[in-house]
Parts: C-alpha cells; structure tokens; sequence
C-alpha cells in the first residue's frame, strides 16, 4: 500500500516539475505563431497530459522493474518491457516540445521522426511480445492445472 503512495507521489511531484520547466527547458523561437486564445486551454492540457505521462514514466522506472521481473520471461525481454514501457509513458513530454520548437526544420525533423516514432513502434511490439508470451504461459499452466481454457 505504500508503494502506491510513494508512485502517485513522485508521479504528481515529477509531473509539476516537468509541466513547469517545459518552455524554460524548450523556449518559443522569437517570432514563433501563438495559438488563438479560445485553442490555448486545449494546448495547456495536452502538454499536462504530456507532464503526467512523463512523471508517471519516471516513477515506473523507479517502482515498476520488480513488477515486471515477477512475471519470469527472462533477464532480455523483462528488461526490454520494462524500458519499453518507460519510453511509451517519458517519451511525449520531449517529443511534442521538439516538435514545436524544430517546426518545419526537416534536416532536424527527421531525427525526431526516427528517435522518437520507430522507438515507440519497437516499444510497442516488444509489449506486445511480452504480453503474448505471458498470456500463453499461463494459458498452458492452467491447461495443465486442468484450468478453464481459451482457443
């Protein structure tokens, strides 16, 4: 119960500090377009969001490696899952800034593009990877246990 704690703590304490250092971190250019004031809100949120996933990330870093060891998929892929999960979570709070402060700089963007787009897809197939093999694991051990089964 007090791990639980001590993650919503360092999640909301992170996503504070990320959501508050974000323009001091990645400034506007001189000159850079504003948003008109009735979408300004709507940016504010995403990048909150962005703030919360980035804390929530770090705070699985911290708390989340035993959880995923515990499932026994061995040193490569629990390693894997868990840093997949961490970039899938951290990533949105640098990708988006970058994004807005490189604008149509395709020399730039296109580092964006593969640092962030193709390791989020790895990511995600490597979660995905682990998924099935944990879901078919226990598939088969129920199986043998005499379990309910599914095709």
């Amino acid at each position: 119960m007090q791990t639980k704690w001590l993650v919503a703590g360092t999640t909301v304490v992170l996503t504070l500090i990320s959501f508050v250092l974000t323009r001091v971190i990645w400034p506007d250019a001189p000159g850079t377009p504003r948003p008109p004031d009735g979408l300004l809100p709507f940016y504010i949120v995403v990048g909150l969001v962005e703030s919360f996933a980035f804390g929530l990330g770090v705070a699985f870093l911290i708390f989340g490696g035993r959880m995923i060891s515990s499932f026994g998929q061995g040193r490569a892929l629990n390693l894997l899952t868990y840093l997949s999960i961490a970039w899938l979570l951290i990533n949105w709070w640098p990708h988006d800034n970058l994004h807005r402060v490189v604008r149509s700089d395709f020399a730039r963007l296109i580092w964006i593009e593969y640092g962030f787009h193709v390791t989020l897809i790895a990511a995600a197939a490597c979660v995905a990877y682990f998924f099935v093999t944990t879901l078919r694991r226990t598939q088969a051990r129920m199986a043998t246990q005499g379990g309910p089964s599914r095709p």
